[in-house]
């Protein structure tokens, strides 16, 4: 299926921290634009262990974008609401900490007279005094793993479901050049043998004053033969061709299975290199107009394409 390069997924699962406590744990994974697949994880501790996994599921299900997991958690509410009959919920305090910290305080303040004491949020926030249930670290890998691959899951699925819809905007918009072609490719052998009338008069004109010299009929005919050449060059069926080529070659990636984001954007620069050159060999004021349709609607469909997978 076509993809984005864009999307998010996330999905949540459930840790015991041991005595009755559980966890809820919450993983994210988001994924924007970039030219090849960098990963990226911002995970809690307890969480590093799952990184490797969640590295591999990533790169055996994508191939561009730049895609970041991130985790978070905290107590279930439950478990917090009964808090005061579960001490598990709140955590033990380590009174070697305990002690420390208040020799510690009174060693400061032996220093400094003047210092405020330790409040009691200072106190809980010191490191190592609270000691919290964690729970086991094959738990918590587990637990991410899950959640990470039912996030990534959500992930594809919004980026297959953008992709559609991207897909339909560049059917639309090869149905709108194919419109364009249509009209003008009949109508361009008119214009250039109209051209090649009026350079040859023009011409003629110029060279008027020559007409009395002996090499009058001679000198004509080789105007009528540069005008002809001329003409030649600015043809624009072999342009046209290879258009509506790349044209096929466009919808065919589309409906096509797989990463297509790159094809496409060579499709891109081809279809830009063949409306600049209508562009350059155009002979009337509405081929050229065309032509800048073509290159709007090509660069419409280049932003789109910086969008695919």
């Amino acid at each position: 299926m076509i993809s984005s390069m864009t999307g998010y997924g996330s999905a949540s699962r459930q840790v015991s921290l041991g005595g009755g406590v559980v966890a809820d744990l919450q993983v994210e994974c988001r994924a924007v634009n970039s030219r090849f697949l960098d990963l990226g994880f911002r995970l809690p501790d307890e969480c590093r262990g799952a990184e490797p996994a969640l590295r591999e599921l990533a790169t055996q299900n994508l191939s561009r974008g730049k895609v970041e997991f991130r985790a978070a958690w905290r107590v279930n509410a439950g478990a917090a609401a009964n808090s005061k009959s579960n001490p598990h919920v709140l955590g033990a305090l380590s009174k070697d900490r305990l002690d420390a910290l208040y020799t510690l305080q009174e060693k400061a303040q032996a220093a400094f007279p003047k210092a405020a004491e330790l409040s009691i949020s200072d106190v809980l926030r010191w490191p190592g005094v609270v000691s919290e249930p964690r729970g086991e670290e094959e738990g918590w890998i587990a637990a991410t793993v899950e959640a990470g691959r039912a996030a990534l899951t959500a992930l594809m699925d919004s980026r297959h479901a953008e992709g559609k819809a991207l897909a339909g905007v560049l059917s639309t918009i090869t149905g709108k050049m194919r419109e364009i072609v249509a009209v003008i490719e009949p109508k361009v052998p008119l214009y250039v043998t109209q051209y090649q009338e009026k350079l040859t008069e023009r011409l003629a004109e110029a060279l008027a004053a020559q007409e009395q010299s002996k090499g009058g009929p001679e000198l004509m005919e080789r105007i009528r033969q540069e005008v002809v050449l001329y003409a030649v060059r600015i043809d624009v069926a072999e342009e046209f061709a290879r258009l509506k080529t790349h044209l096929q070659a466009v919808d065919t990636a589309l409906v096509g299975k797989g990463p297509i984001g790159k094809r496409l954007d060579f499709l891109m620069q081809e279809l830009n290199r063949e409306a600049n050159t209508l562009s350059s060999k155009s002979v009337s004021e509405e081929c050229t107009q065309a032509a800048l349709e073509l290159k709007l609607l090509i660069e419409q469909m280049r932003e789109q394409v910086q969008n695919l997978e």
